[in-house]
């Protein structure tokens, strides 16, 4: 089969290459040495999620997930080949199979450089040569990633806690969550007051610390709304941890799960958590009309922001994830670097990975891309300029905080205490997050140009002097005194 049939880099056998029976320097008529073809293992964890529905590009694409938590879109003959790799069959086991499913021959020769070619490189599969056994490196860092992951509630858990709260993704439900939300946000931003809540709680430090305790149930609860939505959706939802999310520690929900299923169904399993936000804060409000107690109502103010910072596409939450379903593009930042060298002359092969989206997925990708890079720029460059005063402001904010959590226990104020040890900790995590952020960025950066600059001197020089200027710019507005 010719190779431009399909985008795989399917090769075949020269014409002209010889018969097996007779080998170059092997004697006519002498049995030819039989070689055992090799077993391809995939990698640990690795999942084939099927085809992804509703897709955004011109041709069929399939999803696999490796064990990372990395996904990976495959053309249907890579795919195929995924699905028969067992680390059972044997590249001619392989072979036969894809091609009675494929419709067209894939020789042994063929799934080899496949294996070794495409799918190692992808870290999909073991490398055949390599030690057996012997666990193939993931091959992307992602810097927006969530890290040091933590099981809370383990599949089995889950599926007990979807199961309970999957009534409440009902079109009758949502509705009337729906409407009640609009009601209580008029009557508490136009009628009550959301303020005046927020203030009476800033003079009570156990009600400080109930606020905290509520934000982490209303996130956990978070979580349960895409738990909820994804089996709700007919799809198997996966275990809730945490981890760390560039600064913050942060929850998740697994739902690769949702992969397999239509467009509508992802889209409901990412709106499924700040709809469960939405059912929390109604759940609060209705407390507050029962007890009268200002907290709630400070509690569901704050709720707000967080439903805000969950649906803003930048970084990978809830706003990311369902912005790439309507466009039917599952990894948007892996479009940034071909969008913007595709708007530069004499770049077609970027512009060709560009084209096998769809024009509507086109659209959206690019309109996110060309608002969301100059916005990250422009937070990354005010974050530089004004370095001094966050540092300052940082430390202070530590100190004081510290002064008041001893201060608080030495008087026997325990309630107070707690609250301003959480406060610390608010304070420590950025602090201690930030600093891990910028040492990654930074040496990403340094290889990056490294790696771009390797034989050119020229460019090597450029960067370098670049590099400087901007530092030296920086460095002389700090001593200055020029940043706010």
């Amino acid at each position: 089969m010719p190779a431009s049939e399909d985008n795989s880099g399917l090769s075949t056998l020269p014409a002209h290459a010889p018969h097996p029976g007779h080998l170059p320097g092997q004697a006519a008529g002498a049995p030819a040495p039989f070689t055992p073809a090799p077993v391809p293992q995939p990698t640990r964890g690795l999942q084939t999620l099927g085809e992804y529905k509703g897709s955004g590009f011109t041709e069929r694409r399939y999803i696999v997930r490796r064990g990372d938590g990395q996904m990976i879109q495959l053309s249907r003959l890579l795919y195929l080949v995924v699905a028969s790799v067992d680390g059972v069959r044997d590249a001619e086991a392989i072979s036969h199979r894809v091609s009675g499913r494929y419709g067209a021959e894939v020789t042994t020769d063929n799934i080899v450089h496949l294996v070794e070619h495409k799918l190692t490189p992808l870290g999909i599969t073991l490398p055949l040569n390599g030690p057996p056994g012997e666990a193939a490196a993931p091959r992307s860092d992602l810097l927006l990633a969530l890290r040091g992951h933590t099981v809370i509630f383990g599949e089995g858990q889950v599926a007990r806690i979807a199961a309970a709260f999957a009534w409440l993704h009902r079109p009758p439900v949502v509705a009337a969550a729906l409407a009640g939300a609009v009601v209580m946000d008029v009557w508490l931003f136009a009628v009550h007051g959301a303020m005046t809540a927020v203030l009476q709680v800033l003079e009570q430090p156990l009600w400080m610390l109930i606020i905290f305790l509520l934000t982490v149930a209303s996130l956990l609860f978070h979580e349960f709304g895409h738990a909820s939505a994804c089996r709700y959706s007919g799809a198997v939802p996966g275990k809730i941890g945490c981890g760390i999310f560039l600064i913050w520690p942060s929850m998740y929900t697994d739902v690769t799960d949702v992969y397999r299923i239509g467009k509508a169904g992802r889209l409901r399993t990412g709106l499924g958590g700040v709809y469960f936000n939405v059912v929390f804060m109604l759940a609060l409000t209705a407390a507050y009309l029962v007890t009268g107690q200002s907290f709630l109502l400070a509690a569901v103010y704050l709720a707000h922001f967080e439903v805000l910072e969950q649906l803003m596409p930048a970084l990978r939450l809830d706003g990311y994830y369902i912005l790439g379903d309507l466009a039917g593009v599952p990894d948007l930042y892996g479009k940034i670097k071909p969008i913007l060298l595709s708007l530069l002359p004499g770049r077609h092969h970027a512009a060709a990975q560009v084209a096998d989206l769809k024009r509507s997925a086109r659209v959206i990708v690019t309109v996110w891309v060309l608002t969301m890079v100059p916005l990250l720029l422009a937070e990354a460059a005010y974050a530089l300029w004004n370095l001094p005063r966050l540092l300052t402001t940082a430390v202070r904010g530590l100190h004081e905080q510290t002064a008041r959590t001893l201060t608080a226990f030495a008087e026997g104020h325990p309630a107070a205490g707690l609250a301003a040890a959480v406060g610390t900790l608010m304070l420590l995590c950025p602090m201690a997050g930030g600093a891990y952020l910028t040492a990654r960025l930074t040496t990403r950066l340094w290889r990056a140009a490294v790696k771009a600059s390797q034989g050119r001197p020229a460019l090597r020089l450029t960067l370098a002097a670049a590099a400087v200027a901007g530092c030296a710019v920086l460095a002389t507005a700090w001593i200055q005194g020029l940043t706010p």
